[in-house]
């Protein structure tokens, strides 16, 4: 535009919100959810080689959704904090609020400073030990930081996957094969077709493992469960 020009502030936020927000509805959906034993986080993700739920440390995982090198350098830097932190103090130190409110600085700094934001949405999430709870934190795209409890999703149809979940997820936490049944219907709900267990992507955080928490559920076990 020929200078002088001015855009107001609400404007220009205004505009970035919804650059981001159309960025970040291309992408497919990601639901977590706790069950009995920790944290079930399923993603619909045909790629076999690209992961979108990933281990950040012992019982830290994290999961993205839209554009997939902005949320991948994110998880990186979340990885190297973590490991740094630990090494300098102690292990116990590293906790999901510590990191989700790291990136809710990064993500919202960008956001306000820069001229185009982050086209990404990711969630932290850790399983407490023994009586402990779980911790769900889920940050947008402008760095607000929501505290979320039973389940939380995050991508593409997530809002719709939340109408779904609230109407159907019980009071008391569900079996792993419950929760996992319900969220591949909840995601089937929102594409309106049937899910093939080799296009899910299905991780959990199990409490009941020595040391690391995280693990990959393949489309095998996957497809005991929901027999």
């Amino acid at each position: 535009m020929p200078l002088p020009y001015y855009v107001s502030p609400e404007q220009m936020m205004q505009d970035k919100a919804e650059y981001a927000k159309k960025g970040i509805a291309k992408g497919r959906s990601i639901i977590a959810m706790e069950y009995e034993d920790g944290v079930l986080l399923v993603a619909d993700n045909p790629s076999s080689s690209l992961y979108k739920i990933s281990e950040i440390y012992d019982s830290i995982a994290f999961s993205g959704a839209g554009k997939y090198s902005e949320f991948e350098n994110l998880r990186k830097a979340g990885i190297r904090h973590a490991d740094l932190k630990g090494f300098m103090y102690s292990r116990e130190d590293v906790t999901a609020r510590s990191l989700a409110n790291g990136y809710s600085q990064s993500v919202g700094t960008i956001f306000s400073q820069e001229l185009k934001p982050l086209e990404v949405e990711i969630l932290v999430a850790q399983v407490g030990e023994s009586d402990r709870p779980n911790e769900m934190y889920r940050i947008s795209f402008d760095g607000s930081i929501f505290d979320e409890r039973g389940f939380t999703a995050i991508g593409g149809r997530a809002e719709a996957i939340q109408v779904y979940l609230k109407e159907r997820y019980k009071n008391g936490v569900p079996t792993l094969k419950v929760a996992l049944s319900l969220c591949v219907a909840a995601l089937e709900s929102v594409t309106n077709q049937k899910l093939p267990l080799e296009g899910l992507e299905v991780a959990a955080l199990d409490r009941t493992r020595v040391g690391r928490k995280f693990r990959r559920i393949p489309p095998a076990e996957s497809r005991q469960l929901l027999a």
